[in-house]
């Protein structure tokens, strides 16, 4: 099981960034959330195995057809056993 803690920056708000990670994190089995934050950037903890984690983030990388981004930062951390995947 990996954790990883991601913040991404560019225009990634009003373009389905939080609901298409969702519905990707879901049919790959990760665990976690994705919020919005008030600087414009999207912050996501994605938990599960290794391989699907590595997955959905390589896709946070381009994002649905509308983002634009910029830079994705990645820190890793221990898992804490999310269940689900919260739109907050």
């Amino acid at each position: 099981m990996r954790r990883a803690h991601v913040l991404i920056r560019g225009r990634v708000q009003g373009v389905f960034f939080r609901a298409e990670t969702r519905e990707r994190a879901l049919a790959l089995g990760v665990h976690g959330w994705i919020q919005n934050n008030p600087d414009g950037s999207v912050e996501a903890v994605l938990e599960g195995p290794e391989e699907q984690v590595e997955s959905l983030l390589r896709w946070c990388q381009r994002g649905p057809s509308r983002a634009v981004v910029e830079s994705v930062e990645v820190r890793w951390e221990e898992p804490r056993g999310e269940q689900g995947f919260v739109v907050r």
